[in-house]
C-alpha cells in the first residue's frame, strides 16, 4: 500500500510505501474496541468520594425507643435515611477500573487500527521538517496539505523533532506523538494522521519485525545423524541410537523357513514290532 509523500513546503514529492507488516494486518473490530476501552479505563482517576455511615462523626446510640412513641423506627443519627448521615452506594475514590490485556492482543489491536486507518485513506507522509520553530510556518504547511483544518490531526515523529514539536503545540487539535508510543486511541480519534518518513522505519522496527519473527518460527520435526554431527557433537550418541532403533522397527521380518512336514511311520514297521 502506498501513500502520498509531501515536502516541508506542502508540495507533493511522490509516494511512500507502507510496511506490509504494519498496514496489511487482518482487521479485528472487536479487538480494537476492547483495547480502546482498556486504554480509557486505565486512565480514569476517580475523584468523587462520599462517606458511608461508618465514617460519619456521631454516636451509634439509638435515637429513641423502638415502640410506644408513635413515631417511625429510628436507629443511629448516622443512618443513610437521615439528613447528615452516611451515603449508601455512593461514589468512592478507591474504585478500581484497571483492565488487563495480553501483549499479543494489544499488538494485534494496534496493527488492526493501523490497517483500518490506512484503508480509510487517513494517512499521508511527510518527508522532513526544518528545525526552525515557527507556528506560522507550520500552519501554512497544514493549509497546503489535503487535510481538514480544525479536525484532530496526529503527527507521528521518529525522535525529538524539536522544531516540529514546538511549532505544532500551539495549533489547536494537533498532537505530536513518538512512533514507539503508537496507541489505538490516538489512531482512531484522529481524522488525519501524518507520518514522517523516519517515523515509519521506527514503527516497523518496534512493532512490525517482532510479528514477522513470530510467524516464521516453525517447530523442528526431526534431527538427522549427519546434521547432529555438524551442529552438536554431544547429541551424536542419542542420534545414532535413534537411527538404529528406527532401522530395527522398519526392518522387514524374515520369512519363516519352511520345514518339511514330519512323515508318519509306516504301518508296516508297527506290524513288524508286534510280530
Amino acid at each position: 500500500m502506498k501513500i502520498d509523500l509531501y515536502t516541508s513546503t506542502g508540495e507533493k514529492k511522490g509516494s511512500l510505501e507502507l510496511p506490509a507488516s504494519l498496514f496489511e494486518a487482518p482487521i479485528n473490530t472487536g479487538l480494537m474496541h476492547e483495547a480502546l476501552l482498556r486504554q480509557q479505563s486505565n486512565r480514569r482517576t476517580p475523584v468523587a468520594h462520599v462517606k458511608h455511615r461508618g465514617e460519619i462523626a456521631g454516636s451509634t446510640k439509638k435515637l429513641y425507643e423502638q415502640k410506644h412513641t408513635g413515631r417511625a423506627r429510628r436507629g443511629a443519627s448516622r443512618s443513610p435515611l437521615l439528613r447528615g448521615g452516611g451515603k449508601s452506594f455512593g461514589p468512592r475514590s478507591e474504585a478500581n477500573f484497571w483492565k488487563e490485556m495480553p501483549k499479543k492482543m494489544r499488538r494485534g489491536a494496534l496493527l488492526s487500527c493501523l490497517s483500518q486507518r490506512a484503508k480509510d485513506g487517513a494517512i499521508i507522509g511527510l518527508a522532513d521538517y526544518p528545525e526552525t520553530v515557527k507556528t506560522k510556518t507550520f500552519a501554512a504547511l497544514l493549509a497546503k496539505l489535503p487535510i481538514a483544518i480544525g479536525r484532530r490531526i496526529l503527527i507521528v515523529i521518529a525522535g525529538t523533532e524539536k522544531g516540529l514539536m514546538l511549532s505544532a503545540r500551539n495549533v489547536p487539535r494537533v498532537k505530536t506523538l513518538f512512533a514507539k508510543y503508537l496507541n489505538p486511541e490516538d489512531l482512531l480519534v484522529s481524522k488525519h494522521i501524518i507520518f514522517l518518513a523516519d517515523a515509519l522505519k521506527v514503527a516497523e522496527e518496534t512493532f512490525g519485525k517482532r510479528i514477522e519473527r513470530e510467524v516464521k518460527v516453525q517447530p523442528v520435526k526431526a534431527v538427522k545423524v549427519k546434521e547432529a554431527k555438524e551442529t552438536n557433537p554431544s547429541s551424536l550418541r542419542s542420534a545414532e541410537a535413534r537411527e538404529t532403533k528406527e532401522k530395527v522397527v522398519k526392518a522387514p521380518k524374515k520369512e519363516a523357513s519352511k520345514k518339511a512336514p514330519a512323515t508318519k511311520k509306516a504301518p508296516e514297521t508297527a506290524n513288524k514290532k508286534k510280530a
